[in-house]
């Protein structure tokens, strides 16, 4: 939970100078790639007929395809996969697949189960659908690989209510997408719905990562929705969830909505640098841009050293920042008497260990604290690092600022620590061209029909082998 009085200014060690963006290039197509992936050529534009190319129609396809030493570069995923532990048959369950974490609250999850996917080793893979398929109740993790795509899939069904650490999360290690040891990596037009822990994580110096165009969403909190299905199971038998019916007790006074509302937005987005101060964490590199994040409360992204470059990204926390309100500081502080979890954090974009984020041409709406350059302690520089925004429009309670964190009494200005002057890490310009959009109709264009996310676009199948 975070503070309802505005966040003081942080004291200032040398005023950080306003980035300079690098010059862009004439680009002929808005969806090429680009960012720290450049130069990622995935699998190639390879026929359907090539022994290298395989459609992927079950979990035993899929774990075919993505054994280590298949040999296939292209895997085309031809409809929708529930790949859960529970449901996917014994020829599937080999290599890459193992179980994950059992599940241990939600109703569907405890009887599909979880299964954990390790790509590892390939070397020029692309793995796309050409119709937006959705993959559910599976994490992927990437190890030892490169120039790896990844492109119009939604992935979901990965969440469910925390009893176990009592709300901080912090047992499962469900994540859609993780990403380790690897290079040249491209996430596009991809879909995530909440998680149990995070999203898309890049780890153990993972570089030249690019994570575009794609969707980052809460819940809907609709009548079936994820969380709502959990939530009724528990409304149901509140005896068998300590922390569950204490939040719905005369202690704390929440209702069954209430509930809901709260837990619909995703607690973490994007951790980049898993180890405090790690010595491969120096090698980070990872572009976000034109992806929408829906209430998400954190880590948009969290950098511990290396270089993040977001542009075109908006953080729309408006759900989450109304839901909030329903906690009052009674309720808050009989929760965490009571050593549980239960509210929402309000946290944009981070860098720490030396880490350099800059927050280009972006929108952020209703998020409390934009900008950190500290998680640990501000007293601190080993754990502060080095963060600035430009030329973008912050939203708070109604009240609009357009500009740049450096700027006198800028909103923007990062939290909590001394601010340190920006620059990258390793070099002095972005190693890459780009064209970065006006933020002022920046959100119109990710939410509308041929935006951000999976089953936008409806083009020749061969596009998607294809960067530019």
């Amino acid at each position: 939970m975070q503070p309802t009085t505005a966040p003081s200014p942080s004291p200032t060690v040398t005023p950080a100078p306003t980035p300079t963006p690098s010059p862009t290039a004439g680009q002929t197509g808005e969806y090429q790639l680009t960012g720290f992936s450049v130069g990622n050529t995935g699998g190639g534009s390879i026929a359907e007929t090539d022994s290298q190319y395989i459609k992927v129609y079950n979990a035993t396809d899929l774990a075919v395809a993505l054994k280590k030493g298949s040999g296939y570069k292209v895997v085309e995923i031809m409809n929708d996969l529930d790949l859960g532990w529970n449901e996917i048959p014994a020829a599937a369950k080999v290599s890459p697949f193992a179980s994950h974490n059992s599940a241990l609250t939600h109703p569907v999850l405890l009887n599909t189960g979880v299964s954990k996917i390790t790509v590892d080793g390939f070397t020029d893979l692309t793995i796309f659908s050409a119709n937006g398929a959705t993959i559910k109740h599976a994490a992927f993790t990437f190890k030892r690989s490169s120039n790896v795509i990844i492109r119009n899939l939604e992935f979901d069904e990965l969440w469910e209510w925390d009893e176990a650490t009592k709300g901080d999360y912090d047992k499962n290690d469900w994540d859609y997408i993780t990403i380790e040891e690897s290079s040249k990596f491209w996430i596009d037009h991809c879909t995530f719905h909440k998680a149990y822990d995070g999203l898309v994580d890049v780890k153990k110096g993972s570089n030249g990562v690019t994570i575009s165009w794609s969707s980052f969403l809460s819940d809907d909190r609709s009548a079936g929705s994820w969380v709502t299905q959990q939530i009724n199971a528990m409304e149901a038998n509140q005896s068998a969830y300590p922390m569950y019916a204490f939040l719905r007790s005369s202690a704390v006074g929440l209702s069954k909505d209430d509930i809901i509302a709260v837990a619909a937005s995703q607690k973490k987005g994007h951790l980049v640098g898993s180890t405090e101060l790690a010595s491969d964490n120096a090698a980070l590199e990872v572009t976000l841009h034109h992806n929408y994040y829906q209430d998400q409360q954190d880590r948009m992204p969290r950098l511990r050293a290396g270089n993040v470059h977001a542009y075109n990204i908006v953080m729309d926390s408006a759900g989450a920042w109304s839901a909030r309100a329903l906690i009052t500081a009674a309720m808050e502080s009989a929760i965490s008497g009571n050593g549980y979890h239960f509210g929402i954090t309000s946290n944009g974009a981070i860098s720490t260990e030396n880490g350099a984020v800059l927050v280009e041409k972006s929108v952020i709406i209703d998020v409390y604290y934009p900008l950190r350059n500290n998680q640990k302690d501000a007293s601190n520089a080993v754990y502060t690092g080095k963060i600035a925004a430009i030329d973008t429009i912050y939203s708070m309670d109604g009240t609009t600022f357009r500009g740049n964190s450096d700027t006198v009494g800028s909103p923007l200005s990062p939290v909590p620590a001394a601010i340190q002057p920006f620059s990258w890490n390793g070099f002095t310009t972005l190693p890459y061209s780009y064209t970065a959009d006006d933020p002022a109709t920046l959100k119109a264009r990710l939410i509308a029909a041929n935006g951000a996310g999976s089953g936008k676009l409806s083009w020749a199948k061969v596009n998607w082998l294809q960067t530019s």
